[in-house]
């Protein structure tokens, strides 16, 4: 399916109502209902969520009374469906004219203003890395199912016994993935050069020359120990397959070269992650345990892109958060509860969630805070540009926008319902969307639906957000007008999300008035858990205006779970 963005929606006068029209604005509206509908009149701050295939595809806002404006956020929203999945949908309205014809877009630059640091961030967040770990999601699948087929053993945690840890300065030999695909594999023979409470790190005895020194070895597996104890409390306990009581980190020099210089320069590079297969242990390449793969320090770049020293002090933390929320979920789900893996969109969306923790721990060290949260930040920024375009729930991995609508929605839940509601979406046996409903005790069209909206009004000034359309955690106008003050090549405006904008009344003579009696409609896709923004503004005195919410060509998708959400500003 070719997708539609904001740049090729239609704006359609109704051409017969067009040609009779005067600037009369008195004039009846358009009538885009089929039959006689209520009107509404809905109180400000009161959320309305409309079922088009229960109620009526049609929505009447009854004419204003008040001696001041009365405006209107309407969402178009997917609240629900399979992963992925995208229909048409159409919506006409009667008694609205378009204040501009198409919305301001505004795509990132790929200019490199952000400091250092966050840069190495965000380099590390691109095309690459993210079809890599769409690969490693498969894979979970796939070792999940064996073991749900008992053709794998399905190995859980052990009643507290004696462990050994490797010891400081032993080696060993493993197998490591050596092509972004993994379908090969290379012998590496690795020495101890940290044990800490809960990591024990590897080093290549190949890598390249001029990487850590041993203090800042010690720095780093010192990092990953306390990050260890922030993700297994956010999320529950991990496994220990290999009953050593610790996760194992290997830096080796041939995750640096599962991408090309290239590639590397174009989409990004693989920093770091967990191999499913290793959680096998009768897969052919596995290492039966819990292993933290990672890139090495190449300043000369002899292998791929160079990564200084301090690009893996800025990079690797946050990717262990991330890569180490998977081994827990699939750990929580598969191997203790004998459930299914997670779906895509939750896993990254609560893996996203573990690297905003783990950075909250640094505060009030701010500049550390932000290290760990700029990726989230940026991805969900480019999410906000232009919402219809993508997905909520997510099946594809592979796009910044989704992961950044999945923080958001999982900041969201959190804020509402508390830290507490990460470990209840973990230790089950649940997925998806089912297992938010279930965990929060709200029907997912409803939280979804909340959602959508309180990314307009959370903090929208002159408004005063009812509890349920806030994030109680994140100021995001405050935050992202920062941002654009100080780089606007990668943060273009002050707020993202920009509703196409729509009138009441009281417009000028000539198009725009001919238009407003005679209706509007605005053709796009409904995308799963997505919607798309609109703000109508009544003037004073001015009459009602009707919605009709319909597919291009007939009835909505029922799959999608489509909704109408409503609230009044003002």
């Amino acid at each position: 399916m070719i997708p539609v963005t904001r740049d090729r929606w239609v704006f359609v006068a109704m051409v017969a109502a067009v040609a009779a029209c005067s600037s009369d604005s008195t004039a009846p509206l358009a009538a885009v209902c089929q039959s006689t509908v209520a009107p509404l009149a809905p109180a400000v701050g009161a959320p309305l969520f409309i079922d088009p295939l229960t109620q009526s595809s049609c929505v009447e806002i009854a004419a204003s009374n008040s001696s001041d404006s009365a405006s209107y956020l309407i969402v178009a929203q997917s609240a629900g469906g399979d992963p992925g999945d995208s229909a048409p949908f159409s919506l006409q309205t009667g008694g609205l004219a378009a204040l501009v014809a198409q919305g301001a877009t505004g795509r990132l630059s790929q200019a490199a203003a952000l400091p250092h640091s966050m840069w190495a961030r965000l380099r590390q967040r691109g095309t690459v890395p993210n079809t890599f770990a769409r690969g490693l999601y498969e894979r979970r699948v796939a070792v999940s199912q064996r073991i749900r087929a008992g053709l794998a053993p399905r190995i859980q945690p052990a009643a507290p016994a004696m462990v050994t840890k490797p010891t400081l300065g032993s080696q060993r030999t493993f197998a490591v993935c050596a092509d972004y695909f993994c379908a090969t594999f290379k012998s590496v023979t690795a020495t101890v050069q940290s044990v800490g409470a809960h990591v024990v790190v590897y080093v290549d005895n190949a890598a390249p020359a001029n990487g850590l020194t041993a203090t800042q070895v010690d720095s780093l597996r010192g990092v990953f120990d306390g990050l260890y104890a922030i993700d297994t409390t956010t999320f529950g306990g991990i496994s220990d397959i290999d009953t050593n009581g610790v996760v194992l980190t290997l830096m080796t020099g041939v995750v640096n070269s599962l991408v090309s210089t290239a590639q590397c320069q174009a989409g990004g590079y693989v920093a770091g992650f967990f191999l499913p297969d290793d959680l096998d242990t009768t897969a052919a390449h596995t290492n039966k345990g819990e292993i933290f793969y990672t890139v090495v320090a190449d300043p000369s770049g002899t292998l791929s892109c160079a990564h200084a020293v301090s690009d893996l002090a800025d990079v690797l933390p946050t990717t262990f958060l991330h890569e180490l929320e998977h081994v827990i979920i699939f750990n929580q789900h598969v191997l203790v509860r004998g459930g299914p893996q997670e779906d895509l969109w939750l896993d990254e969306a609560l893996a996203s969630y573990a690297e905003e923790v783990g950075g909250r721990s640094f505060l009030p060290d701010s500049s550390t805070f932000f290290n760990y949260v700029i990726g989230d930040l940026y991805n969900s920024y480019i999410y906000l540009l232009n919402p219809q375009d993508h997905f909520l729930l997510q099946e594809s991995d592979t796009v910044l926008e989704d992961f950044g609508a999945g923080w958001l929605y999982i900041r969201y839940l959190m804020d509402q319902f508390g830290p507490s509601l990460a470990a209840r979406l973990t230790q089950t046996t649940l997925t998806g969307t089912t297992n938010v409903a279930t965990q929060t005790g709200v029907p997912f069209a409803t939280t979804s639906g909340r959602w959508s909206m309180a990314n307009w009004v959370s903090d929208l000034p002159g408004f005063s957000a009812p509890a349920v359309l806030r994030y109680t955690s994140w100021s995001f106008r405050n935050v992202y007008a920062d941002f654009n003050a100080f780089d606007p090549a990668d943060f273009p405006r002050a707020f993202p999300l920009v509703p196409t904008p729509f009138v009441a009344g009281g417009v000028a003579a000539g198009f725009a008035a001919r238009a407003q009696r005679a209706g509007l409609a605005l053709s796009d896709y409904l995308r799963a858990g997505s919607g798309t923004y609109t703000l109508a503004t009544q003037h004073p005195g001015s009459g009602g205006f009707s919605i009709l919410f319909n597919g291009q060509n007939g009835a909505l998708s029922p799959a999608l779970i489509p909704q109408l959400d409503i609230v009044r500003l003002h």
